[in-house]
């Protein structure tokens, strides 16, 4: 039987597979019933192992054992395994986010917040930087920045931005207008952003930008996130963000947006003309 390597990978990884299990499932699948021997010469497993990958396979659920000699196996429905390989999945990850949630309430997150803020004040100012690679990297870096605000969030930038931020930020949003956290979003304003900004426009004064002039975030006019490329000219894995913290730039740049701002119309104007 032969299985292009294209195939076997990406049954390694939806399934999260080594590559002699693979082999040993594909060549298992192929058969219906076969014994470990037979399975290693069609899967070209070596037989010292085709026993333990056998052994592995059939405690995630992928094959079962027949008793009687020789030992044969059977291969399970493949819609079953993804029901089962789904279950799985999610057992682990609650696990996983229960520890988490055990961890706050342990001396361990104490101390290594203790030794956070203790490194801390050795760093200087001008450290306190960083370059951000890909966009989801960047916007998770976003929510930080954002949801800590104390004072003020100001945001310019592009239509497909302004709906990526009101969907992993809106919620964001929305608490920091229970806080009374001023937020000010500067965003081209067309028929396909109109409905997600009458709802955002709820927790956040938004203005229509007719010409995208940058794509940056000032959080209480010292943290400042910008990106480096217009969004339609990069692929989401090729994005970058270059994140300062200088009060005296951040600042700096939010004087100018305030200049910009005071002239752009509002949402309710910009959204009648759409």
């Amino acid at each position: 039987m032969i299985v292009k390597e294209e195939f076997l990978s990406k049954l390694r990884q939806f399934f999260g597979l080594n590559l002699y299990e693979v082999k040993i499932w594909t060549a298992l699948l192929s058969r219906g019933v076969s014994t470990a021997g037979e399975l290693s010469d069609i899967g070209n497993v070596p037989r010292s192992r085709a026993y333990d990958v056998l052994e592995s396979l059939e405690k995630k659920g992928f094959v079962v054992m027949k008793l009687g000699k020789p030992i044969k196996y059977l291969a399970v429905d493949p819609k079953e395994v993804v029901e089962r390989v789904k279950k799985l999945i999610k057992d682990d990850a609650e696990k996983q986010v229960q520890k988490l949630r055990d961890l706050s309430t342990t001396d361990v997150l104490t101390e290594l917040n203790t030794l956070h803020s203790q490194g801390i004040e050795f760093v200087e100012a001008s450290d306190l930087s960083g370059a951000i690679k890909g966009r989801h990297n960047v916007y998770s870096h976003m929510e930080l920045l954002v949801k800590n605000a104390e004072k003020s969030v100001t945001i310019m930038t592009t239509s497909k931005g302004i709906l990526r931020k009101i969907e992993a930020l809106g919620p964001v949003f929305e608490r920091l207008a229970k806080k009374n956290v001023k937020v000010r979003i500067a965003a081209p304003i067309t028929k396909d952003t109109a409905s997600a900004i009458k709802e955002i426009s709820k927790f956040a004064e938004v203005r229509h930008l007719s010409k995208t002039e940058g794509r940056f975030v000032v959080v209480d006019g010292k943290d400042l996130l910008f990106m480096i490329m217009d969004d339609k000219d990069v692929h989401p894995t090729y994005d970058v963000g270059v994140w300062v913290n200088t009060p005296f730039f951040a600042s700096a740049l939010e004087n100018l947006f305030n200049v910009t701002w005071k002239d752009l119309p509002t949402a309710d104007k910009a959204l009648k003309a759409t």
